[in-house]
């Protein structure tokens, strides 16, 4: 199973390929993370939970969800190359200060958020 890191090295290659880094400047790529993100949203859009759970069954739109979050993926990957960000310490990071914010006693089975926890 190819790493983070070897994705990334991936996605570098076929930028590079096509000489694409030049239009791949941080605001442009902001730009397409929310478009890609928005596309993905639409799949969900109007849809009760139960449709929502169930768009893994249906081969057509589970391709086109997979497609969708790939994309949103690809463009947080080479944003964070752009920026000089290793997506694996910021996630590894973020997870971290989650745990901080979100202790297992306050947070479990809660979808409060942690400003509303009891002090």
């Amino acid at each position: 199973m190819p790493t983070l890191a070897d994705l990334t090295a991936r996605i570098l290659q076929f930028r590079d390929e096509r000489d694409w880094r030049q239009f791949h400047r941080p605001k442009d790529l902001v730009l397409a993370l929310g478009i890609e993100t928005s596309e993905l949203a639409e799949h969900f859009l109007w849809k009760d939970e139960a449709a929502c759970e169930g768009l893994a069954g249906d081969p057509v739109t589970a391709s086109a969800v997979s497609e969708e979050l790939a994309d949103v993926m690809i463009y947080a990957l080479l944003l964070a190359d752009r920026l000089g960000i290793d997506p694996e310490a910021a996630i590894i990071g973020k997870l971290e200060k989650n745990a901080l914010k979100y202790p297992i006693a306050k947070s479990r089975g809660s979808a409060r958020k942690y400003t509303e926890f009891e002090r």
